[in-house]
């Protein structure tokens, strides 16, 4: 995935004046101090020779830069930015579910600024979100026994073949064959919903189908994008902004989840794995909430404890952060070692699972037994 970036003089401009429409779009490090923080930072403006630019918190501490202790860069997921939100308003609300640049002009709404905008939150351009969400509805209307004309006007298609050509063109297959496509099969080609969520500790992107939840990670996860080309690939599937049954679910446990309210996730799991991974993530489900295990008590579960680096390493491949609790996995000495979303998170999701249940401080836990 590419991420645009402005040109450092627009970004420090943003930084001088500490405009919160760059929320989300960079961040900010200081060679001198090595520091780095949101443009927002009440911090000294350091002089423009002195800063480097990065497009996620992630990028920055990879390079070497601690986060700012005053606005806290890694630790609250700014919300998304203004614009943004307003663009997608706009969209539910345009006939047809897509809007020009023409009318974008008319809202008083740059078309460049919108594309870049969307690309650092989405990781694609408006017009490109606007496609995908477009068909994706228009699939959902398909499997629902929608004519396939009406569905095309409905979103927005001037013509049937104009419709057909581009629901075939992302799909891989004529609209006609989507209501008997995919119906608890992604194997024959079809679609994955993806919905976004703010939580306290960043946005988190989620994929799902019609057999459940595939994907939920921190959306500043580097490996993401190879994640979802992955599941894209071997379910041979398109990836389409949307929702269905389980990510609404997913949405309302997260939130109850973050606010103290949830142990245990419900929402359906199909994840997509070798039978040694799919028994090491049923493993880490049966962890009790508010504990954690070591990997060799893991490997000793499955009945392979020579394991052990083979259990890190699938630990390390689940693509169902929280829903599959690998942040309950910890090495034998009490140390919390590698985490995907950032060891910070790791340590956050613990106390806060600890917290729930009236259990404060970190430690391991030795395994039970019979």
């Amino acid at each position: 995935m590419t991420t645009l970036l402005p040109t450092r003089e627009r970004m420090y401009a943003a930084l001088t004046a500490r405009d919160p429409a760059f929320e989300g779009i960079f961040f900010t490090a200081v060679k001198t101090t090595h520091i780095f923080c949101r443009p927002t930072c009440r911090a000294k403006t350091p002089r423009l020779e002195n800063v480097d630019f990065f497009p996620c918190a992630t990028d920055a501490l990879a390079a070497g830069y601690r986060p700012c202790l005053r606005c806290r860069p890694t630790e609250l997921a700014p919300r998304p930015p203004a614009l943004v939100e307003r663009l997608r308003e706009a969209v539910e609300h345009a006939p047809g579910g897509r809007l020009t640049d023409k009318e974008l002009l008319a809202l008083e709404i740059e078309p460049t600024t919108a594309r870049r905008q969307f690309r650092r939150y989405y990781g694609v351009t408006f017009h490109a979100w606007q496609r995908a969400r477009r068909l994706g509805l228009a699939l959902g209307d398909v499997r629902a026994g929608r004519p396939l004309a009406e569905a095309g006007a409905e979103r927005g298609y001037g013509s049937a073949s104009a419709f057909r050509d581009a629901f075939s063109k992302t799909f891989g297959q004529p609209p006609g064959q989507a209501r008997k496509a995919v119906q608890g099969d992604t194997a024959s080609g079809g679609c994955l919903f993806e919905s976004r969520y703010e939580t306290p500790l960043g946005s988190m992107i989620a994929l799902a189908d019609e057999r459940g939840l595939r994907l939920l990670e921190f959306a500043d996860r580097r490996g993401l994008p190879r994640e979802v080309e992955n599941l894209r690939r071997r379910l041979r599937a398109a990836v389409v902004p949307g929702t269905n049954a389980h990510l609404q679910a997913i949405g309302r446990e997260l939130a109850e989840y973050f606010a103290g309210r949830r142990q245990k996730f419900t929402v359906p799991l199909a994840p997509v794995g070798s039978d040694f991974q799919l028994r090491v993530w049923d493993q880490l489900c049966a962890i009790p909430h508010g504990e954690t295990r070591a990997y060799a008590h893991i490997a000793a579960a499955i009945g392979q404890p020579r394991a052990v680096r083979a259990i890190g390493r699938t630990n390390g491949s689940n693509m169902l952060c929280l829903v599959i609790p690998c942040h309950r996995v910890i090495r034998a000495d009490g140390a919390l070692c590698g985490y995907g979303g950032g060891v910070w998170r790791k340590r956050w999701l613990i106390d806060h699972e600890r917290g729930m249940i009236g259990q404060g401080s970190l430690a391991l836990d030795q395994p039970r037994t019979a």
